[in-house]
């Protein structure tokens, strides 16, 4: 499903349920020394996906560590990102000679908790999602949890961002903007990139899509 929202150069892998008795490398084993067993399984099915995606590239399989922030460490050459949310596990990875970074999330299409909305949307956010919200009381569009959108679609930059370089992005530190006709979103940082990094993206580009109860959210950086 997810893969509808990714350019062709980007191949990936998901699952709906976590697969029983997926295979883990024994440093992933190692990684994972005293987890609980749902956090086992959501990891090994997230670790699956990974090396189905990396497959589809032609790269062999091999343990997929996470870095000090969580991040996923790909083989070289190799750039992506994994999500999951309850019912849903996914991996996207694309060469770095074609995609600088990835970012990819999935959620439920359900309203964020209280409270959440304002400790993660800027103003213009929350302008357009007024709006929003107010055309699809009245209109034909099936319904989208945009404010869920947003959480999500900030997941993405961040996780893109973070792959770019090395820094973590703040909720304001970048203005989502979607558009509900072509699927498409952007996110617009309000943050310089770090010093002797060259010239960076003002803008991230990517797309959404809602089905089956998820929304999911991608953002591509190409090379």
């Amino acid at each position: 499903m997810i893969g509808k929202i990714l350019p062709p150069a980007v191949r990936a892998a998901e699952a709906f349920a976590d697969i029983a008795g997926a295979k883990l490398f024994p440093a992933e084993e190692a990684a994972l020394a005293g987890a609980a067993g749902q956090r086992r399984a959501e990891f090994a099915t997230a670790r699956a996906c990974a090396r189905a995606a990396l497959a589809a590239l032609g790269v062999p399989a091999s343990a997929i560590l996470s870095g000090p922030c969580g991040e996923p460490r790909w083989p070289a050459g190799v750039t992506g990102s994994i999500t999951h949310c309850a019912g849903y596990r996914g991996c996207a990875v694309g060469p770095s000679s074609a995609v600088t970074a990835i970012g990819i999330d999935a959620e439920p299409n359900l309203p964020l908790p209280d409270g959440v909305l304002d400790a993660v949307a800027t103003t213009t956010e929350r302008t357009w999602l007024a709006e929003f919200m107010r055309a699809e009381c009245t209109g034909p569009a099936p319904r989208v949890c945009w404010d869920r959108l947003v959480f999500s679609a900030k997941e993405s930059a961040y996780k893109a961002w973070f792959s770019l370089t090395g820094r973590r992005l703040r909720c304001d530190d970048a203005v989502i903007v979607a558009d509900p006709a072509s699927g498409r979103l952007t996110a617009r940082l309000l943050v310089p990139g770090p010093a002797g990094a060259g010239r960076l993206p003002a803008r991230l580009e990517g797309s959404w899509l809602a089905a089956d109860g998820l929304i999911m959210t991608t953002i591509t950086i190409p090379a």
